[in-house]
């Protein structure tokens, strides 16, 4: 069949080919940014539908909510092939010094790397890199603080890695006091 390049792609197409390209995840707010004339309930809708259409067809991914938006991602029973393709979760070994940065992004994010510096007493950078490059964490833009300002947060891969549905299954304060 061939595509027509006179016919503009619908709202539901563009939403899926953001998602399959990947990244941060999709809000709603950033989605209306993108597509013309897309309202909330659209949004919505058309992720609720892409999720049906993917459970109907047997996909082997899903469209997953975080609080930060929608991701497209494997379904728990396929994520032994992305593990094969790249570095396992298991050989992903983190020092005390990278597992105290992820923490303080999990409980605090969005947070800055000013903030994250400040609350260790020491730089960061390189540990956030490294955080980075292992998928734990995202740099999200920040323009209620500034036009350039950016902030970390955890992403679905952290997620996964750490056994958790959603950052609400993070311990809380006095669950951390009794461990």
């Amino acid at each position: 069949m061939k595509e027509s390049s006179d016919v503009p792609p619908t709202p539901r197409q563009i939403i899926e080919a953001i998602l399959f390209v990947g990244g941060q995840p999709l809000s709603a707010e950033r989605a209306q940014e993108i597509v013309r004339d897309l309202r909330g309930e659209q949004f919505d809708h058309i992720v609720s539908e892409l999720n049906r259409d993917y459970r109907r067809q047997g996909r082997p991914y899903v469209i997953q909510k975080s609080p930060q938006g929608v991701v497209l991602t494997l379904k728990p029973q396929f994520r032994w092939v992305r593990e094969r393709l790249t570095a396992s979760p298991r050989e992903a070994r983190l020092t005390p010094v990278a597992l105290d940065v992820l923490a303080l992004i999990a409980y605090r994010q969005p947070i800055g790397k000013v903030a994250i510096d400040r609350q260790r007493g020491a730089e960061s950078r390189s540990v956030l890199q490294q955080l980075i490059r292992l998928g734990l964490i995202a740099v999200v833009s920040q323009p209620e603080i500034g036009p350039r300002e950016t902030a970390y947060v955890t992403t679905p891969r952290f997620l996964e890695l750490f056994g958790l549905s959603s950052l609400d299954d993070l311990p809380q304060t006095g669950e951390l006091q009794r461990l």
